[in-house]
C-alpha cells in the first residue's frame, strides 16, 4: 500500500455543473484479466482500473506464469489456455486488500494439482471470512490447511481430479459464484449452481461472450446456472466501463449540494449494480439515465444528476444485493436528510473490509447524529443542521469506502474533519482526490506520514 496519508477538509463544497468519467469498474477489471489468462491467444483489454487491488491481480497472474504487458492504453494478456498456470517460484501469493482476487483466483487454481501455495493478504483481508469459498472448493477436491481455519493465511493445494458438483449459493455472493464458475472451466462434466439469492452477473456475462458453454435458466425465485467444463476459450477484445460504485460519491455530493448538476459518462449500469440509483430515485433524487447501450452484454450509459430535496427511506430489502457496496455513502446521505431512515437485514456489511455499520455509526455519533443499531440493522436520525464544535477525527480502519464516504460528509458540513488512513482509497479509486479537486472543486489538504 502507498505511504500513509491523512486528508483534512474544513470548507464546504460550492455548487458545480460538470461532466466527469470515473475509472474502470473494479470487479469487471479483475474478472476480465483472470478469464483472459485462461483463453488461447492474446486478449486486449482497455480501461483496466489501475488501482492497488487490480494491480495485485496482475502481479499474481504474472507469478503464475501469465505474460501481461501494457501497450498504450490497453493491457495485453497472453493466455495459454485452461489450467496453464505454473507454480509460483516463491510458493506463495499475496492478495493485498483484494477479496475479489483472493476468492476468484482460488477457483482458477482449483484444478491444478501442481499448485501448492501459501495464500495471504493485508491486515484487513486476513480478517475476512474465507469459509464461504473453502466449502465449495473443498467439495470439488481442493485442500486448505490448517483444517477448520476460515481466514488467511492458509496453505492451498489444487486437485488433479476435480469433480463436477451441484452447488447451492444462498449468501448472494458474486465472488463465491464466480469462484465456482472459474473452477468448473477445467472440471470435466457439467457443474451446476442453484443461485438462491441473486448477485451481480459480470462473470456470467463475460463467459457468454467468450464462448463458454454456460446456460442460465431463470426462475421466479432463483437461477439455475450450468457450465460444461474443458471447452477451450478464445482470446477477446474488451473495454471496461466506468465503475458505478466509484460514481456513487459524486452522485451523493451533487444531490446534496444546492444548485449542482453532474454528468457521469460511460458507466456500467448492470442491474445488479444500480440499486443505489433506484433507491435515490425513491428518495426523490433527480437522476436520469441517457445514452443506454450494451457492450459485451453489459449495459452502459451516462448518469445525469441534479441537486434534490431528498426524503428519508425505509430501505427495501430486495435491493440489498444491488446496493451492497454503496451502503456507507447511502448512510451519509441519510444523515444529511431531516427524518429517520431505517436499514434492515444488512449483517453482511459487518464482514466487508471493515465493520461498515459500526464505523459509519461511530463517525456519525461524533458529529451529533443519533443512530440505533443491532447486528443486522441501522436506524439513522438525519439532521441537516449539524455544525462541528471541535475537529472531527475519522480512522478508516483500512476501508476505502469508509474513507470516501466521510470525505463526502466533510464537504457538506461546517467544521474541520481529518480522515486518517486515506491511502486505503488507492485500493479501488486512485484518482478520487484528483477528480474531486479538479472536476468539482472540492477543497482539502493532504498530509503524508513518514
Amino acid at each position: 500500500m502507498s505511504k500513509k496519508i491523512s486528508v483534512t477538509i474544513n470548507k464546504k463544497i460550492k455548487k458545480f455543473s460538470k461532466s466527469i468519467f470515473c475509472e474502470g469498474d473494479k470487479g469487471i477489471s479483475h474478472r476480465a484479466l483472470l478469464l483472459a489468462s485462461q483463453c488461447r491467444g492474446t486478449s486486449k483489454i482497455k480501461g483496466i482500473l489501475e488501482a492497488e487491488d487490480v494491480l495485485s491481480t496482475i502481479k499474481c497472474l504474472k507469478q503464475l506464469g501469465v505474460k501481461i504487458i501494457k501497450k498504450k492504453k490497453k493491457y495485453l494478456v497472453f493466455g495459454n489456455g485452461l489450467n496453464s498456470f505454473k507454480k509460483p517460484s516463491k510458493k506463495e501469493l499475496y492478495f493485498g486488500n483484494a477479496g475479489t482476487l483472493a476468492r476468484i483466483l482460488l477457483g482458477l487454481m482449483a484444478t491444478n494439482a501442481d499448485i501448492k501455495v501459501k495464500i495471504f493478504g493485508d491486515k484487513s483481508l486476513n480478517k475476512r471470512d474465507m469459509g464461504r469459498i473453502i466449502e465449495p472448493l473443498s467439495k470439488i477436491g481442493c485442500t486448505f490447511k490448517p483444517n477448520n481455519k476460515t481466514t488467511l493465511p492458509l496453505t492451498f493445494q489444487g486437485t488433479e481430479m476435480p469433480l463436477a458438483q451441484h452447488h447451492i449459493e444462498k449468501i448472494g455472493s458474486a465472488q463465491v459464484k464466480s469462484s465456482i464458475l472459474m473452477a468448473s472451466l477445467d472440471t470435466p462434466g457439467i457443474t451446476t449452481i442453484l443461485e438462491k439469492k441473486l448477485s451481480r452477473n459480470h462473470t456470467e456475462n463475460l463467459l457468454k461472450n467468450i464462448g463458454a458453454d454456460i446456460k442460465i435458466k431463470k426462475h421466479k425465485k432463483y437461477n439455475l446456472i450450468s457450465l460444461r467444463g474443458q471447452q477451450d476459450l478464445d482470446s477477446f477484445n474488451f473495454e471496461i466501463p466506468g465503475d458505478p460504485s466509484s460514481s456513487a460519491f459524486f452522485i451523493a455530493l451533487t444531490l446534496l449540494t444546492k444548485g449542482s448538476k453532474l454528468k457521469i459518462k460511460n458507466i456500467s449500469l448492470n442491474p445488479f449494480r444500480i440499486g443505489f440509483i433506484k433507491i435515490l430515485k425513491k428518495m426523490n433524487g433527480n437522476i436520469k439515465i441517457k445514452n443506454l447501450r450494451k457492450k459485451f452484454s453489459e449495459p452502459v450509459g451516462d448518469i445525469i444528476v441534479k441537486s434534490s430535496n431528498l426524503k428519508p427511506i425505509k430501505f427495501p430489502e430486495k435491493e440489498i444485493t444491488s446496493t451492497i457496496d454503496e451502503f456507507p455513502i447511502l448512510f451519509i446521505i441519510a444523515a444529511q436528510i431531516n427524518g429517520i431512515s431505517t436499514f434492515t437485514n444488512i449483517a453482511e456489511l459487518r464482514k466487508k473490509e471493515s465493520d461498515r455499520i459500526k464505523n459509519i455509526e461511530e463517525g456519525l455519533n461524533k458529529i451529533g447524529i443519533k443512530t440505533i443499531s443491532t447486528n443486522n440493522s441501522l436506524k439513522i436520525f438525519g439532521n441537516t443542521n449539524i455544525k462541528l464544535k471541535k475537529k472531527l477525527e475519522i480512522h478508516t480502519k483500512s476501508d476505502h469506502r469508509i474513507a470516501m464516504s466521510f470525505f463526502c460528509l466533510a464537504q457538506l458540513i461546517n467544521g474541520e474533519v481529518r480522515i486518517n488512513g486515506f491511502e486505503t482509497v488507492d485500493t479501488s479509486f486512485p484518482s478520487f482526490l484528483k477528480l474531486m479537486k479538479n472536476k468539482i472543486g472540492a477543497k482539502f489538504e493532504i498530509k503524508k506520514k513518514h
